[in-house]
């Protein structure tokens, strides 16, 4: 055990490691035991949240308590296979997300603006 407590006190993490995963690329039908099952060998979990909406649907949130054991089930998860699927395990970073978002906004408000001045958008042919 003190082995342990010595290599997570030398080992730097890269900024980008975090205690959330966003998870990819996961067949619709799993449960959250299996999923439980597949993560929580790496660590102990706090939260997983599965995505239920028509545009979620695949992805998955996984939360650990340490964010050693989130940067060990990155590093053995990535590419693992689940009913014929690999998995995409990535870190949660919310400029990303949020940069998805923004532009959804942003092209709704381009869409009123053209509806509002009749403008709409040439077809090329």
């Amino acid at each position: 055990m003190a082995a342990i407590s010595l290599r997570k006190a030398n080992t730097r993490l890269p900024p980008e490691v975090n205690r959330v995963l966003y998870v990819r690329n996961l067949p619709f039908n799993i449960t959250s035991e299996e999923m439980y099952d597949i993560f929580g060998k790496y660590g102990a979990i706090r939260q997983i949240r599965i995505g239920s909406n028509k545009d979620t649907r695949g992805t998955a949130f996984v939360v650990y308590e340490d964010i050693y054991d989130a940067k060990t089930a990155v590093d053995h998860l990535s590419g693992f296979n689940v009913a014929n699927r690999y998995l995409i395990v990535l870190y949660y970073q919310q400029a990303k997300m949020s940069k998805k978002f923004d532009q959804k906004k942003k092209e709704d408000e381009v869409n009123k603006l053209q509806e509002k001045y009749g403008i709409s958008t040439p077809i090329d042919s």
